[in-house]
């Protein structure tokens, strides 16, 4: 079994060409969903499905599926499952998600080509807004096919200028029906770029992941007073901001102190400030803040929450200022399958690639789909961890170096 890493490497860049945009350093693309762009990117990815001899079916949602059952296999068996998404977010790269995607099918296709006795039916799928750029909810193709958001929840989703998802699928064409269920798939492999470079600074070409981070995202607000910069002594003041700064970087400061005892993978990122009424001339009189927790530990992602509510409460009695609290965002971590693991670790073995265990910082539909079946989630190199950004990249010999590890899993996987 040998996959094409030419054919691989087309319908990479093929794909990037969908909504290319012009930067003077590397290939640049935007697609959201339901756009133009999207559209071509669909119908290009369907067209190579059809190619490759799969029945295709695209779910109310707009996730797309194509099935191979060769005739080795029995129909009625639960398939082996593979894919990632096609969008992007703005001015992102040509990796993120696409990899995946026809990875997948090229893993397919070199299982075709070898005429190799296959037991269960082999799915590529390629699921909807996992970005989240356009209608705001992150893996909203697998947040459906996983239940956590109805059809009818999805489809009433708005972009900025009031289309519904539903209306925006429909006008390109990938307004399908049902849903895709993840509970009837016998296993999931989803390859992605690492967007770190963890495998780039180990030289190593594949990834292993263990578990995928849990994510706790806080809604802060912070109410002190506004009131004139010129006329209002400084210890007449009670500034929402000077306030909010303290927090902040205690939040910063017990992050470190965890990673340096027991939870070495525990992030605490304060990343969106809205401070009112943001005039140079007026004290601040209220700002609102999230905090981002991220560890593979739920133990210690909650030990973090706890600090943030602590420490509001303390400010309200040093500060004199009134606070607010909420969790609006939590998933706990995800432990990837051991036997998808090590159906990965054993093809890496066979075709002599060496493979590094790692955990996974960023969300994925990985993430949604493994409460329902045995999930995988493997990692190319990105090349000075960049992603998000025109100038990712990641090395073609690593692509098909990962491409072939996918097939000898998902081979492996579909004959147990």
């Amino acid at each position: 079994m040998q996959i094409d890493a030419e054919r691989l490497q087309r319908d990479l860049m093929k794909n990037g060409r969908f909504g290319s945009v012009d930067v003077d350093d590397g290939h640049a693309r935007t697609v959201l969903t339901g756009t133009e762009a999207d559209r071509r990117a669909r119908e290009y990815f369907v067209s190579r499905l059809r190619d490759a001899g799969m029945d295709v079916r695209i779910d109310a949602v707009g996730n797309i599926v194509g099935r191979w059952v060769p005739e080795t296999a029995d129909p009625d068996s639960e398939p082996v499952a593979t894919g990632s998404h096609l969008d992007s977010v703005p001015e992102g790269g040509i990796f993120d998600g696409p990899l995946g995607v026809y990875a997948g099918l090229e893993a397919v296709r070199a299982i075709q080509e070898a005429d190799l006795p296959v037991r269960r039916p082999l799915e590529v799928v390629c699921f909807t807004e996992e970005e989240g750029q356009r209608f705001g909810v992150g893996a909203l193709g697998s947040a459906v096919a996983s239940e956590s958001l109805s059809i009818e929840e999805a489809h009433a989703l708005t972009d900025e200028e009031g289309t519904t998802l539903k209306d925006a699928l429909d006008s390109i064409g990938f307004l399908g029906e049902g849903r895709i269920r993840p509970e009837g798939w016998d296993s999931w492999l989803e390859l992605h770029i690492e967007q770190d470079s963890r495998l780039e600074s180990r030289d190593v070409p594949v990834g292993v992941v263990t578990t995928i981070t849990g994510i706790a995202r806080c809604a802060v607000s912070i109410v002190g007073e506004a009131n004139h910069a010129g006329t209002t002594l400084m210890s007449q003041r009670t500034d929402a901001l000077t306030a909010a700064s303290t927090v902040v970087t205690d939040i910063e400061t017990a992050a470190f102190e965890r990673t340096e005892s027991d939870a070495p993978t525990a992030v605490a990122t304060v990343g969106s400030l809205d401070v009112s009424p943001n005039a140079p001339n007026v004290v601040p009189g209220r700002v609102d803040f999230t905090v981002d927790i991220r560890d593979i530990s739920h133990e210690s992602m909650m030990e973090l929450v706890e600090f943030v509510r602590e420490r509001l409460q303390q400010l309200e009695r040093e500060r004199d200022v009134e606070t607010s609290f909420s969790l609006p965002r939590h998933r706990k971590p995800r432990r990837m399958s051991d036997r998808c693991r090590q159906a990965v670790h054993e093809s890496a073995t066979e075709v002599e690639t060496s493979t590094v265990d790692l955990h996974s910082g960023a969300a994925h539909d990985t993430m949604r789909l493994e409460p329902f079946t045995d999930v995988g989630l493997l990692f190319a190199p990105s090349k000075g961890g960049i992603s998000h950004n025109p100038l990712e990249w990641t090395d073609w010999e690593d692509c098909a170096e990962c491409t072939q590890v996918l097939a000898g899993s998902l081979f492996a996987l579909s004959n147990e």
